[in-house]
């Protein structure tokens, strides 16, 4: 098997710069210089996606960026000593070590086994010595092939493995990671050197790209608690049902281990604790002991418009579609016509005619799951799968009770507490397995639809008609103003928080559109319009307007922002804006609020939530639609380039020829 890592894939004591995304595109383009993947760029894509789920800097002043990349050719490790060392995230400071692990999207079990053998490495504290302390390329490069070389089981280990250390509690855990090579391993065995410190008897399921060997049965049964330290589905969750739980994203695991082995324990003597209540449900549904309120909240809504969305983008283009094809006049005959006439039995207008009513039918089928499936995820998020049912249910009644979105968020939440709630009762072990399938369901459907019914249905519709009413009413300013504040709130974090809340606003609303109401389709296309502006006007910028202000690597980013931009990936401004927040985040929200305005000023819709101009049949008056995106674009270019060239820091006593020269701040 050819190796992993060699000579040429070490940078020792080497300036990478303080930019991370700069970093990872050095390492991934080294692999592809060495013959390893045919595209740095792809590569570089991959790695940069995964490092923007989860931070890969760890404690100790390791990073470990990875990922699976169809571009990657053969498995490749490359190790890097940073001089300055480059902050990845960490909670103790930045990385002076780092390992790129470059794996094929097909990697074969024997080499993902030895990557994970390095990443398990990584918390051996000899080990990260014997790295910084190397002096040469060759030293490294041995270092690393004797760290995954395959160890032969001892008799004493082998013993040590079958018999428990001491009587007392046993704790399980399952470590998972998005990629399931690095930081899946690491966290298991940060958390059993944890377990070891304790004095606890500790059994990890480790579910990564190498393999997951299930926990015995019996260990299981015996449990006291269990740990999932996972960003990913845990496979046959059901196993754990009835067990009290601690769950965080698998990076705590790395950073905080002893403080999961603690919580571990308490929860076992916590007869209030979470408990493992359904089966197989998402990282999104876990255990929320250790979030705020707000954040647990955030979480919740987010889920289920995540969850929404793919109704809302295909329901919403269908209907565009059947609106293209059929003429506007299609709502008032598109059943009659699905209904009275075939392939073999065109209507009068022929086949676009037909076609545009079986797509608008189709459209409207699918719009019509979307309050129910937003309430539905939002309980899913709080109650794992128990919560589906209620919260299905829950939605459907806010529909049926004309509450619309309002409603159906807060069924959807109500029906998740519920269940959560019931969910966390202790009952006899026989009926454990009818509690997450019937009783659950049962109980919060009941429940909450009933309070939907009774008490909050009717002044949810009121409040939802009000709303409706004021947006209609707005006209000249007020329409600028709420297209401002949209717009602003796009580009200000580009796709964080604030950017989610404002898309998360316009896409809930999106299916109380009509011909007659048009102003949630107001609001779809101004948020849209403001979420391009930044990565086009950054790719404006670096390679266009003023290549010279920007680094090599910025210059590349803005490349691949033209089709970011255009696609609605507001993300695609991120490496800008981590490299320089001080004068791309003000740019990007005054430009990103002038699309917004021109948008609410000239009544340009959207029925289409994502896709940016690649859903142009979806956009009524398209034309404005691409001038205010292109106004908010050239206004956030030019504040940008003007900001670099004189809002700068300079020295105290600087060089009269050098005086222009721009000095980052």
């Amino acid at each position: 098997m050819s190796s992993l890592i060699t000579p040429e894939l070490v940078l020792l004591d080497t300036d990478l710069g303080s930019d991370r995304a700069g970093v990872i595109r050095r390492l991934t383009s080294l692999v592809a210089e060495r013959g390893r993947a045919t595209d740095a760029e792809s590569l570089f894509a991959d790695a940069w996606a995964r490092e923007q789920k989860t931070d890969t800097g760890v404690p100790g002043g390791i990073a470990i960026p990875h990922c699976r990349s169809e571009a990657v050719t053969q498995a490749t490790l490359v190790m890097a000593r940073p001089e300055p060392a480059v902050d990845f995230g960490a909670t103790d400071g930045p990385a002076d070590l780092i390992f790129l692990i470059a794996a094929p999207a097909g990697a074969d079990q024997e080499h993902l086994t030895l990557l994970s053998a390095l990443a398990r490495s990584l918390v051996r504290p000899e080990f990260v010595a014997s790295l910084r302390e190397a002096g040469s390329e060759w030293e490294i490069v041995a270092l690393v092939e004797e760290a995954i070389a395959p160890e032969e089981p001892s008799e004493k280990t082998a013993d040590a493995a079958a018999t428990p250390r001491a009587e007392g509690k046993t704790l399980l855990a399952i470590t998972a990671c998005p990629t399931g090579i690095a930081h899946t391993y690491m966290a298991a065995d940060a958390l059993k050197a944890a377990a070891d410190r304790a004095g606890v008897e500790l059994h990890v399921e480790t579910q990564g790209s190498a393999g997951a060997k299930p926990l015995d049965p019996t260990l299981v049964a015996a449990a006291s608690a269990v740990i999932f330290a996972v960003d990913v589905d845990v496979r046959d969750k059901g196993r754990f049902a009835g067990l009290p739980v601690i769950q965080a994203p698998v990076k705590r695991g790395i950073d905080a281990p002893d403080d999961m082995i603690a919580e571990a324990l308490a929860a076992a003597d916590d007869p209030a604790a979470p408990r493992v209540m359904g089966t197989n449900a998402t990282s999104e549904s876990a255990d929320t002991r250790s979030e705020h309120f707000g954040q647990t909240l955030k979480r919740a809504l987010l889920t289920g418009v995540s969850y929404m969305i793919p109704f809302v983008a295909g329901g919403g283009l269908l209907i565009a579609l059947g609106f293209l094809l059929g003429g506007y006049d299609i709502t008032e005959v598109a059943g009659d016509v699905v209904v009275q006439n075939s392939l073999w039995n065109l209507p009068e207008g022929g086949l676009l005619a037909y076609l545009g009513a079986a797509a608008f039918s189709i459209g409207s089928a699918s719009m019509g799951f979307l309050v129910p499936a937003l309430a539905g995820y939002i309980a899913y998020a709080i109650a794992d799968r128990p919560g589906i049912a209620p919260g299905f249910t829950a939605g459907a009644v806010a529909v049926f009770m004309g509450a619309g979105f309002l409603g159906g968020i807060v069924g959807g939440l109500l029906a998740g507490a519920i269940a959560y709630a019931i969910g966390r009762l202790n009952p006899p072990a026989w009926l454990r397995g009818l509690m997450p399938v019937v009783i659950i369901p049962l109980l919060a459907s009941i429940v909450a639809s009933g309070l939907m019914v009774i008490l909050l249905g009717g002044p949810i519709a009121a409040l939802s008609t009000g709303l409706s009413d004021f947006l209609n009413g707005l006209t000249g300013a007020s329409a600028i103003v709420l297209g401002l504040i949209l717009g602003a709130m796009m580009g200000f974090d580009l796709g964080g928080p604030v950017n989610k809340v404002a898309y998360s606003f316009a896409v809930a609303g999106l299916s109380a559109g009509s011909l007659d109401d048009q102003a949630p389709w107001t609001i779809m296309a101004a948020v849209m319009g403001a979420g391009m502006v930044a990565p086009l006007a950054m790719a404006l910028a670096s390679t266009v307007i003023a290549r010279g202000s920007f680094t090599p690597v910025e210059r590349e980013n803005g490349k691949a922002a033209w089709l970011l931009g255009a696609s609605f990936i507001s993300e695609g401004a991120i490496p800008f804006a981590a490299a320089d927040p001080l004068r791309v985040i003000p740019a990007s929200t005054i430009g990103s609020a002038v699309t917004g305005a021109i948008i609410f000023a000239t009544g340009v819709t959207s029925q289409a939530p994502h896709g940016g101009v690649f859903v142009f049949f979806a956009i009524n008056n398209f034309a404005m639609f691409v001038v205010a995106i292109l106004a908010g674009v050239v206004v956030t270019a030019l504040i940008v380039v003007a900001l670099k060239r004189w809002a700068v820091r300079r020295p105290a006593i600087a060089d009269v020829g050098n005086a222009a020269a721009p000095v980052a701040a």
